[in-house]
């Protein structure tokens, strides 16, 4: 194999550009050329390629987003817009593709693979984590600790003024990045769409606490399960408690990644060139115990990621 291309696409995640930095540095080290494919699958139709190299990559491996830009392609999605993309596979000379993106990304990467036989690779990289195959997806550590950060400095408000604050944070269908920062910044209560809430029982809780001597209060919530907006009229209507609401919005995504995605996105991006140097196609790179893996397209987009109701439940636990 003589040259492969790459792209991001979906919703952009803190370490992506460290994936792209070792894709390219791993082919090149082994003789290869490198293209870059801007704007996802978009780019990959409407021909917005140019080359990579090693300087392309540098200083970048700090820097959050994508150097390659991101979009969603519903064009990508139907057979013409593939069609597009294959003539230029073959006016590009390109003999296999590192996609690195999430659920969207991998299923049109697997369509492409299926109506072509080209080889695509896909590697994790979405804040959700909500990708089977893989223990952690890129960019997941970074949102947390974005998240857990803005829950310290709300804490130091929350305690100031004698109030309950409701966080909301992203997590539309999944609650990882919910459990993940509630747990690690001592919430009172984390509400998850993977799991029923009764308001009554939240606000309860919170009445219990605060007869106790506590005087202030965090409840973690994502998106999915309820706006915090509502959450937090819910709890002012209740318990007469001062509520404040913070919703963390697109501040998640951003940033500059965490040594642990650093890290994960240089293992993952390395090991995709080496399965296409292989000959390996229709599969995703993984992070398995510690062990990074291969694993079918087919097994990835038929599992759906589970919580952790082990964790989940501890997380009640401690905040009694």
């Amino acid at each position: 194999m003589q040259r492969i291309a790459l792209l991001t696409s979906g919703g952009d995640a803190p370490g992506m550009n460290a994936c792209i930095r070792a894709v390219v540095r791993k082919a090149v080290y082994h003789g290869m050329e490198v293209l870059g494919i801007k704007r996802g699958f978009n780019g990959f139709i409407e021909a917005d390629i140019e080359p990579l190299n090693l300087r392309s990559v540098g200083d970048i491996i700090h820097r959050g987003g994508t150097i390659l830009h991101t979009a969603r392609s519903e064009q990508f999605l139907t057979p013409e817009g593939r069609s597009k993309a294959y003539e230029n596979v073959k006016r590009f000379g390109i003999q296999g593709v590192v996609a690195i993106g999430g659920d969207g990304t991998f299923r049109g990467a697997r369509a492409f693979n299926r109506e072509y036989g080209f080889p695509v690779i896909g590697v994790p990289a979405t804040i959700d984590n909500d990708i089977p195959g893989t223990d952690q997806s890129i960019g997941f550590d970074t949102a947390v600790n974005t998240a857990v950060e803005a829950i310290n400095k709300i804490r130091d408000t929350a305690t100031s003024h004698e109030r309950t604050f409701v966080v909301e944070v992203m997590g539309r269908s999944y609650g990882f990045i919910a459990l993940a920062a509630g747990l690690a910044g001592g919430a009172e209560s984390i509400l998850i769409p993977e799991r029923p809430f009764n308001y009554e029982e939240i606000c309860e809780r919170l009445i219990h606490g605060n007869r106790r001597g506590k005087q202030h209060s965090i409840i973690v919530v994502a998106e999915g399960a309820a706006s915090g907006l509502e959450v937090g009229r819910k709890i002012k209507e209740y318990t007469g408690f001062d509520t404040k609401v913070t919703i963390l919005g697109h501040l998640q995504r951003g940033g500059v990644p965490t040594a642990a995605d650093r890290i994960l996105a240089s293992r993952l991006g390395a090991k995709a060139v080496e399965l296409l140097m292989t000959g390996e196609t229709g599969k995703m790179v993984g992070i398995k115990s510690g062990e990074v893996v291969a694993v079918d397209y087919d097994h990835v987009l038929s599992q759906v990621r589970s919580i952790d109701l082990e964790m989940y439940n501890l997380a009640g636990i401690l905040a009694i």
